[in-house]
């Protein structure tokens, strides 16, 4: 391992794919990318990175605009998003990627994520539809992992036939993604963060 660098990346893909009636999809998909962006911008002892899938130059700068300045933002091969933006990731401890739609998503659980990889190829965090929130990876990636190529669709069952030892695939608490409308009623309106979806939801 190179160091104890500790990189995480949000994965964005290129167009929104669904929105809340009379949202559009593409105004959806940057809110709760920004939101689930500052969520992980905010944690200590970690740097940041955004993934797009499958994106053009255009879409990779609509989507570095909601960064902060210097942030990475970088276009990745939307059939293997995660191991791709783990290379793009550089040298580095560990790697973490976190699905885009995850903007209540607390930082602990990644956290969480980059302890369990000191013992772990693979940590995920399951989500509650049953994909994965985010996927943690250590460096240099495990050939069985990288054969596997998980992305956030992967199936955890399937993580767990696959791993050549025990304690090779670590899972963290759950979450939940905002894959539909019935996924909203997941947001607690009492939490602090997620303004951008918050905002956007506010719209008539």
């Amino acid at each position: 391992m190179t160091g104890d660098r500790r990189v995480v990346v949000v994965v964005v893909p290129a167009v929104g794919t669904w929105a809340p009636p009379g949202r559009d999809p593409d105004a959806w998909r940057l809110a709760l990318a920004e939101d689930t962006y500052e969520v992980l911008a905010g944690l200590d002892r970690v740097e940041v990175a955004v993934a797009v899938a499958g994106a053009d130059e255009e879409a990779v700068a609509e989507v570095s605009a909601l960064t902060w300045p210097g942030t990475p933002t970088y276009a990745v091969d939307p059939a293997r998003p995660v191991l791709h933006a783990v290379e793009l990731a550089g040298p580095a401890a560990a790697v973490v990627a976190v699905s885009h739609d995850v903007p209540d998503l607390p930082g602990l659980l990644i956290g969480k994520l980059f302890r369990a990889l000191s013992t772990a190829d693979i940590a995920v965090t399951p989500a509650e539809d049953g994909t994965l929130a985010a996927i943690g990876v250590n460096v240099p990636t495990a050939d069985w992992v990288s054969e596997t190529a998980p992305v956030f669709d992967t199936a955890l069952s399937e993580l767990e036939a696959r791993k050549p030892r025990r304690h090779a695939v670590a899972i963290g608490p759950g979450w939940h993604r905002l894959r539909s409308a019935a996924d909203i009623a997941r947001l607690d309106p009492g939490l602090e963060g997620w303004d951008a979806t918050r905002s956007l939801l506010r719209r008539s």
